[in-house]
C-alpha cells in the first residue's frame, strides 16, 4: 500500500463512509486536532518522565485513535462497529489525576507554563486538548457526537495540568506563579 493516494490533491478527503468532504469540514478539523494532540503527547513521552506516566500516556494515545475514528464515522448507525469511549476511561483519568495530586501542594495562584521542557510540553498538551474539546463541541452542534468524548477530553486537559505540576516536582523545578502587574 502506498502512503500517497493523490485522492486529496483537490482539497477533499473521505470520511469512513467513503463520502468526500472538503478538508476544512468540521469533522476533519475535529479529528485533525485529535491527531495533533496525539502527536504532542508522543513528544511528551520522548522526555525522561516517570514510566508510570509514559504508560498512561500510551493508553491515552490509543484512546485518541478511538476518538478520531468515531469522529470520522459519518454513518447513521455506526455500521463500522468502532471501539467507543466509556465512562471507565474517564474514571481512569480521574484516578490518575488523584494519584498525581496526592504528592502536590495545594494551589495558591495560577502557574505560568515552563521551567522544564517536559513541563512546558505537558502544558502544550493541555492547551491543544482544550482546543480539541472546543472543535468537537462545535462539531456536536451540527452532528451527533458521543458526550463521553467531550467529557473524556475535558478530564484529559485537567490531567495534563496535574501532570505538569507533578513533573515540576519530579524534576525539582520551581513553579512560577502568575503575578498580576
Amino acid at each position: 500500500m502506498k502512503i500517497y493516494t493523490k485522492t486529496g490533491d483537490k482539497g477533499s478527503t473521505s470520511l469512513l463512509s467513503g463520502k468526500r468532504v472538503p478538508k476544512y469540514n468540521e469533522r476533519i478539523n475535529a479529528y485533525g486536532t485529535v491527531d495533533e494532540l496525539n502527536s504532542h503527547i508522543g513528544l511528551l513521552r520522548s522526555y525522561d518522565i516517570p514510566k508510570e506516566s509514559k504508560h498512561f500516556l500510551i493508553s491515552i494515545q490509543n484512546l485518541l485513535f478511538t476518538i478520531g475514528s468515531n469522529l470520522a464515522d459519518d454513518s447513521e448507525n455506526n455500521k463500522f462497529n468502532l471501539p467507543q469511549i466509556t465512562n471507565e476511561h474517564i474514571v481512569k483519568i480521574e484516578e490518575e489525576i488523584d494519584r498525581l495530586d496526592q504528592e502536590l501542594t495545594p494551589l495558591s495562584s495560577f502557574i505560568l507554563p515552563g521551567g522544564h521542557l517536559a513541563v512546558a510540553q505537558s502544558h502544550i498538551c493541555r492547551t491543544v486538548c482544550r482546543r480539541t474539546e472546543r472543535e468537537i463541541v462545535t462539531l456536536s452542534e451540527s452532528v451527533s457526537v458521543d458526550l463521553l468524548i467531550i467529557q473524556f477530553l475535558n478530564r484529559l486537559s485537567d490531567y495534563f495540568f496535574t501532570l505538569s505540576r507533578s513533573l515540576s516536582n519530579h524534576f525539582n523545578i520551581e513553579q512560577t506563579p502568575w503575578v498580576h502587574e
